[in-house]
């Protein structure tokens, strides 16, 4: 009961970390779930398909998820205020690695921002509380800071997470879409049509990519200016060579079904390759838990008995 008295005069603190925390979490989630269906959408063609009911704008707006309804709009207030004493740099270098990252939900830089500021108040506010019944005032700060630097790197982390498994979903699937594509190309179709066979078959983020190129197409750019966004946006060295070699083959008049059938067979050399190095590095990684977890309990198991006997042995009883 001590112990909570005296954190009662902190509780506006505690709960005001506990909100910003929660707002942060929700909108996380909401950016996690933005490449499922729109629930706005499919409301909206429910309304349609009933010709005797009437479209009622109040429903039709709380049928948004409460993240996107709410939370967004208040990180994009925050987004306002902290961009201003953000490095215009900065922004870019932000904006850059949320592109890596596949734009999730259409996130900007300030809106990143907010949540990397607000994280950092929030969990530095929450820790700094938690602390201050258990230590002295060093403890207390030191717990202050933890918090804090935890959470203003806790965001970055997690975009830098999405960039990696983004890359790593691409490089997975690259050689499979220049098999289709090599195949789609011999049958007679052209190279914008083979593209579109793999957006049209399959749903990944190198089909979503190929999608946007041939809107981008549609729209005015030329195929070259297209594969070049595309290059930008993805960042994997495997993707550079494909479109530098599309873009060569383009300008050189080159067959564009030879193309195809080289880089997929270079791209299937270099996954295999892939696949021997991870296997070579496993034994490497698998030594650092044999050696923390797995050989003391051989040791204990061998060499508890024999300790236990040259005990007795030597000191008796």
């Amino acid at each position: 009961m001590e112990g909570f008295s005296e954190l009662v005069p902190y509780l506006p603190f505690v709960l005001g970390g506990v909100v910003l925390l929660v707002a942060i979490a929700l909108l996380a989630v909401g950016i996690s779930n933005a490449n499922q269906a729109d629930p706005l959408a499919d409301r909206l063609a429910d309304y349609a398909g009933q010709a005797e009911a009437v479209a009622n704008l109040e429903d039709i707006e709380m049928s948004v998820p409460f993240t996107q309804r709410v939370v967004l709009p208040i990180m994009q207030t925050i987004a306002s205020f902290t961009t201003q004493f953000t490095p215009q740099q900065t922004l870019e270098k932000t904006q850059q690695l949320l592109n890596l990252a596949g734009n999730p939900s259409g996130l900007t830089p300030g809106v990143f921002w907010a949540m990397r500021f607000g994280a950092l108040i929030g969990l530095g506010v929450v820790f700094l509380v938690l602390m201050l019944p258990r230590g002295s005032a060093l403890y207390t700060i030191g717990g202050g800071l933890f918090g804090a630097i935890f959470g203003y790197l806790a965001p970055q982390l997690w975009l830098q997470g999405k960039v990696s498994r983004r890359q790593e979903a691409i490089i997975k699937a690259l050689p499979d879409a220049l098999d289709l594509m090599s195949i789609c190309v011999e049958a007679g179709l052209g190279f914008d049509q083979a593209m579109g066979k793999v957006h049209e078959k399959w749903d990944n983020e190198l089909a979503l990519s190929f999608g946007l190129v041939l809107r981008e197409i549609q729209l005015g750019k030329t195929r070259r200016e297209a594969l070049k966004s595309m290059d930008e946006s993805m960042g994997v060295s495997d993707v550079t060579t494909f479109t530098s070699a599309i873009i060569q083959a383009d300008q050189l008049g080159v067959s564009i079904s030879k193309v195809l059938k080289i880089q997929s067979e270079q791209m299937r050399i270099k996954r295999r390759q892939r696949a021997q190095e991870k296997a070579q590095q496993a034994p490497v990684k698998m030594m650092i838990p044999m050696v923390a977890l797995i050989f003391p309990s051989i040791w204990l198991v061998l060499l508890g008995p024999a300790t236990i006997q040259a005990y007795k042995q030597f000191f008796g009883g």
